[in-house]
C-alpha cells in the first residue's frame, strides 16, 4: 500500500490493482449501483468494508449441482 493510501480506504487504483479489475469495469460497478465510492476533495476513494461487501457479492463458480 503507498503511503497516500488510508489502511481503511483505495484509491480507484488501489482498488483496481487489488482486486485485478480495469478502471473501466470500476466506474461501470459504480454506475450500476453495486459498489460505493466517496470523494475527499478531487480523490475518490473506496472504503476497505464497502470493496469486500463488493467482492463477497459477486457470482459464486463452480460448486455441486442439486
Amino acid at each position: 500500500m503507498s503511503t497516500r493510501e488510508h489502511a481503511g480506504a483505495l484509491s480507484v487504483s488501489g482498488f483496481c490493482r487489488e482486486y485485478s479489475v480495469s478502471r473501466t469495469k470500476f466506474y461501470d460497478e459504480l454506475k450500476a449501483g453495486r459498489l460505493t465510492a466517496h470523494k475527499a476533495g478531487q480523490k475518490t476513494l473506496v472504503l476497505r468494508e464497502d470493496a469486500e461487501a463488493w467482492v463477497n457479492a459477486l457470482p459464486k463458480l463452480g460448486g455441486a449441482h442439486v
